[in-house]
C-alpha cells in the first residue's frame, strides 16, 4: 500500500509543467492559416473525383452519343426485305384551283340526247311539210286549210326544238346542244370511249379565262389521274350556289363516282421531284419517304401529300433529284423502325 502510494508520487513529479491558460495544441499557432490551406486543398481534391468518374462514364456513353438517325439495315436484311431505291424525277407544279365533281351518267345524257334530237327532227319534217304544202298551195292543189295546219304544226315544233335545245343546253353545254351528230357522242358514251364528268366551284371563283385542260382524280386512289378537255361553261345551280364546268376524258368511268379536279391558273410554276405512289407510307396521318443517306442507313423524310400526279406525288421540300429514295419496300423499314434492335441485321422475320 505504501508502495503504490509512493509511485504515484513519483510519477507527479515527473510529469512537466504546462503554464496555465496555455494551449495544448501540438504545434505554433503562426502554422495555423498554413494548416488550414493544406486541408482545404485535400478536401477539394476529393471532391473533384466523383467528376473524373463521370467523365469516365461520359466516355462510355459517347457511342450511343454519336448513334446515327434513322434504320440501320445491312445488305443482308436490305436483300431479305427486297428493297429498292432510286433517284425520284424532277417535276414541275403549276398553280392550280381545287375542284371537286361527279362523272356524269350516261344515261342522263342518253335521254336528253334523245328528247332533244326528236325534237329537231320533228320540228325539221314539219318545216319541210309546209314548204311542200305551200308549194302544193301556189299550185292550187292544196287547200288553205291544209296550209294553215300545217302552218301551225311548224311553227308548234319549231317552238318545242326551241325548248329542248335550252332545256339541253342548260345540262350540258351550249357547246353540246350545237352539235348536229349527238348520236355519235352517245355512242362513245356507251362503249366506255368517252366520259364527261361536271366539276363544281363557287359563283365567282373561276380563273380568267378558264382552263382548256384539267386533271382529274378519283377520291379512293388519288394517284390514279385522267387528262380531261373543257367543254363547257354550264349555268348556275340555284339550289347550291355553284357554276358547273363540264369536262370531257377519253376513257370509261364509273358514273357518279367522286372525283377531285386541278384547274390550272395563270402563275409561276414550281421545281421539285416526282415521288412514285409506292415510295410513300402514311404514319400518324403524315406521308413519308425513306432516303438512303449511306449504304446501310436510311432516313425517313416527310412529304405533303396534296400535290398528287400521274403515278405518284410532287413534292417541293426535303427531297431532290439527287437524293435516292426507297421505292420498293418502304412499309417493311418503316415496321424495322418501329420495331427497334433485332431487326437490323436479319435475326427477325
Amino acid at each position: 500500500m505504501n508502495m503504490k502510494v509512493h509511485f504515484c508520487k513519483s510519477a507527479e513529479r515527473r510529469a512537466p509543467s504546462r503554464p496555465v491558460g496555455k494551449s495544448n495544441f501540438p504545434f505554433p499557432r503562426r502554422f495555423l492559416p498554413f494548416i488550414l490551406v493544406v486541408v482545404s486543398s485535400l478536401v477539394l481534391a476529393s471532391c473533384s473525383k466523383p467528376d473524373s468518374d463521370d467523365k469516365a462514364a461520359g466516355a462510355v456513353e459517347k457511342p450511343e452519343a454519336n448513334a446515327k438517325p434513322g434504320v440501320t439495315l445491312d445488305a443482308e436484311t436490305q436483300a431479305r426485305l427486297g428493297l429498292q431505291t432510286e433517284t425520284p424525277l424532277p417535276a414541275q407544279w403549276r398553280p392550280v384551283m381545287q375542284a371537286t365533281g361527279r362523272v356524269a351518267d350516261p344515261m342522263a345524257f342518253l335521254a336528253a340526247a334523245t328528247d332533244y334530237e326528236t325534237a329537231r327532227r320533228t320540228a325539221a319534217a314539219s318545216q319541210a311539210e309546209l314548204e311542200r304544202t305551200q308549194k302544193l298551195a301556189a299550185q292550187e292543189n292544196a287547200s288553205p286549210r291544209m296550209l294553215e295546219a300545217a302552218q301551225v304544226a311548224a311553227a308548234r315544233d319549231a317552238l318545242a326544238v326551241q325548248a329542248a335545245q335550252a332545256k339541253f343546253a342548260a345540262d350540258w353545254g351550249r357547246q353540246l346542244a350545237s352539235n348536229t351528230n349527238l348520236a355519235a357522242l352517245a355512242e362513245q358514251l356507251q362503249s366506255g370511249d368517252l366520259s364527261y364528268a361536271r366539276l363544281f366551284l363557287p359563283v365567282g371563283s373561276f380563273p380568267d379565262p378558264l382552263p382548256e385542260t384539267a386533271t382529274l382524280d378519283i377520291f379512293s386512289d388519288e394517284t390514279n389521274t385522267f387528262a380531261a378537255e373543257l367543254v363547257d361553261n354550264l349555268n348556275i345551280d340555284p339550289a347550291t350556289q355553284t357554276q358547273t364546268l363540264l369536262f370531257s376524258v377519253k376513257q370509261k368511268l364509273t358514273p357518279g363516282l367522286a372525283v377531285g379536279a386541278r384547274l390550272a391558273i395563270s402563275g409561276e410554276p414550281v421545281i421539285g421531284v416526282l415521288v412514285p405512289a409506292s415510295a410513300i407510307v402514311r404514319h400518324q396521318g403524315t406521308g413519308w419517304v425513306y432516303v438512303q443517306t449511306e449504304t446501310n442507313q436510311f432516313v425517313r423524310a416527310e412529304v405533303p401529300l396534296d400535290r398528287s400526279m400521274a403515278g405518284g406525288w410532287f413534292v417541293s421540300e426535303n427531297l431532290s433529284a439527287t437524293n435516292r429514295i426507297v421505292v420498293t419496300g418502304a412499309a417493311a423499314v418503316l415496321s424495322a423502325e418501329l420495331s427497334g434492335s433485332g431487326f437490323n441485321t436479319g435475326q427477325r422475320d
